[in-house]
Formats: C-alpha cells, structure tokens, sequence
C-alpha cells in the first residue's frame, strides 16, 4: 500500500471516514504518521471548543469573584477552587460516572457519556476555571486611572466595563492566557485515557500513538510522532494568539507592549 493509499484510507478514520479496520501487522512510518494526525482532529476539536466557550464564563467566573456580593462572590471562589484544586485526570473519571448515574435517571443525558460531549464539558469547566482566576488577578490590575478616566468621561456600568475595563483586563491577562490555551490543547489528549471510552477505535492522537507503541512495542516512533504534531500546534497558537496581543497593544508605544514568553506548566 502506498502512502497516498494510507492517507485517503486513514487520513479521516478518527471521525469515521475511510478504513474501519486498523492496521494489524507490516506498520509503516506513513501509518503512524496519517492516523496519528488522523486522531488530531478530536484534540482540535476539544481544545477550539472548550477554550471558546471557557471564555465566555471565565469571564463570568473573574467578575463574579470580584463582585461585592457574597452570592456571587462565593460561588465563583468555589467554582476555582474546585477544578483548580483536583487533578484534570480525576475530574474526567468523576464526571463520567456522573453522566453514567444521570443517563439512568433520564436518557437526555446520553450524549455526555460519549466523549465528544462529556469530555467536553469538563475541559470547558475546567479551563474556564484557570482562566477565570487569570482574569480575575487582570481585573484587580487595571489601572486606578482608567477607571477614573472612564468616570470623568460619564462612563458607568456595562459602557465603561465594556470599553474601558474588559480591554484592559485582557490585554493584561493574554499572556497568561496564551499558556492556558497551549496547556489545554495537551490537556486533550487525557479524554481517551480517563473514563470517556473510544467509539470503534476512532480516540484522539495519543490514543493512537499508544497502539503503535503496544503493537511494535517500540515506543521511540509513534510517541515523537505525537510530539512533533503537538509542537506545530503550539507554535501555531503562539502565533495567532501572538497577533491577538498585538492587536489588543495596539494603542501603547512599542516600549510598553506587552511580550509573549512561553511559560510550561510541568505541574498542574
């Protein structure tokens, strides 16, 4: 078999497209390769999503924590506490016994049990979680001045938060949150290694990384593999988050524009 044969048939096979049978015996490099970068479509999948929609509430979560009121104040300190306090690992296995528990109660809660929404969900709570705490310390160091600038301008409520502090709070906060994003897109590749089964072998890249190991018992191909593929997407996220920080510096002197250092999370 050709490689160009190997991708057609294996190319989309993660999402059920092409060959069902996985390759048993004669592996070839183009093989790891085609259905390794195959399984890099449910790492996208969850990092694009999770990191979109974790946005949004680690928003909520940041201004909830800042909030005067205990009842909102309270809940979002709980909320940060509790996924950033117990491991990612844990938390998937938790949760899919949770959905398992919920599925028997009422079978609308089906789909969390399946990877693509389970998994999801909680790499959703999870990010916007961390992401949230970033934001919150963002918020606490927005300028005296600008508030007050914003005061004297007759600025107040959604207005001035929406042109003056949530800017600003971002702009602080996106180099921190370059790290978070990158440390989610590794974070995927937990799913299929925590309670969430694989559907007919379609898993994830390390899941298919960890066959070619157990199949060749030689681990030192498909795990470089995977390692390369996960650094191109890195370098990737630094550049389009890269532009993003440029955009949101725009107005400030070249001297004072914030600069993006990657920072590796070795423990979390």
């Amino acid at each position: 078999m050709s490689c160009w044969e190997t991708f057609a048939d294996y190319a989309l096979r993660s999402v059920g497209v092409g060959e069902r049978l996985l390759p048993r015996s004669d592996f070839t490099l183009c093989q790891q390769f085609v259905l390794i970068g195959s399984g890099m479509i449910w790492n996208v999948y969850f990092g694009v999503l999770a990191l979109f929609a974790g946005f949004f509430l680690a928003t909520a979560v940041a201004l909830g924590k800042a909030a005067q009121s205990p009842w909102l104040r309270k809940p979002a300190e709980w909320f940060i506490f509790l996924f950033r306090g117990s491991p990612l690992f844990i938390q998937f296995f938790f949760a899919y016994f949770l959905f398992l528990s919920l599925k028997q109660v009422a079978p609308v809660f089906t789909p969390l049990t399946s990877a693509w929404a389970g998994a999801l969900v909680v790499l959703f709570l999870n990010t916007a979680a961390y992401s949230g705490e970033i934001f919150y310390g963002a918020l606490l160091s927005v300028p005296k001045g600008d508030t007050e600038a914003a005061d004297a301008y007759g600025f107040s409520g959604w207005v001035r938060f929406r042109r003056i502090v949530w800017p600003t709070m971002l702009r602080l906060a996106w180099p921190a949150y370059t790290n978070e994003a990158i440390f989610l897109f590794h974070a995927t590749t937990l799913v299929y290694f925590s309670g969430f089964p694989a559907f007919q072998q379609r898993g994830d890249a390390l899941y298919y990384a960890n066959y070619f190991a157990d199949k060749t018992f030689n681990p030192f191909v498909p795990y470089p593999i995977l390692a390369g593929y996960f650094i191109l997407l890195t370098l990737l996220l630094i550049a389009l988050f890269g532009l993003i920080n440029r955009r949101l510096n725009r107005h400030l002197p070249q001297a004072r524009r914030a600069k993006m250092k990657l920072r590796l999370n070795l423990i979390r």
